[in-house]
């Protein structure tokens, strides 16, 4: 049983990728508060070794899986590169229709680029140049640029870019999104 609550946990952070509190964990999966001291260290044993790329920390009763920090340099140089490198062309033409379309869809901005974009919306999300918000009446997440995305081309509203209106407001690509809509719906 031991084992499995241990696996249960570890499944949970990986996917959940944020720290879980202790009491919500406990909750969750029965596990009494004076369990808690053997459980994480169980975990700790299993991942904080130098060998092992994941790590589990624990800090202020939340516990969360983590990258070793002896790899914290090569880690800090990998999303330094992925950060402040160039734009490829994808990401300039996958940021330029969210900026005149926002808010828009994962599933509008593929139909309009016709390729998968999720790779480049995570990169966009990382670099502060774009923001996800949830739609609640479509249940659908919903993309639109930032505050930083603005600052950074100099401008203070969406609406200063070259063309806005007619490129906000193109009937064909009106036309297209709502025929494809129809079509899915059928």
């Amino acid at each position: 049983m031991k084992e499995e609550k241990l696996s249960i946990i570890e499944s949970l952070l990986l996917a959940v990728g944020r720290p879980l509190s202790l009491k919500e964990l406990g909750s969750f999966l029965s596990i009494d508060e004076a369990d808690w001291p053997e459980i994480v260290e169980a975990l700790k044993a299993r991942h904080n070794q130098a060998s092992s790329g994941i790590h589990i920390a624990v800090n202020n009763r939340q516990i969360q899986l983590v990258t070793n920090p002896d790899n914290g340099k090569i880690l800090q140089q990998y999303f330094k590169d992925e950060l402040t490198g160039e734009l490829t062309k994808p990401s300039v033409e996958t940021l330029t229709i969210i900026a005149y379309r926002q808010p828009i869809s994962k599933e509008e901005l593929e139909q309009i680029r016709g390729v998968n974009c999720s790779l480049i919306l995570r990169n966009l999300l990382i670099r502060g140049l774009i923001e996800s918000n949830e739609d609640k009446n479509n249940l659908a997440t919903t993309y639109s640029v930032t505050m930083d995305f603005l600052r950074h081309l100099g401008i203070a509203a969406v609406e200063d870019l070259p063309e806005y209106e007619k490129l906000n407001s193109d009937e064909n690509l009106a036309k297209l999104l709502d025929n494809t809509a129809n079509e899915e719906n059928n």
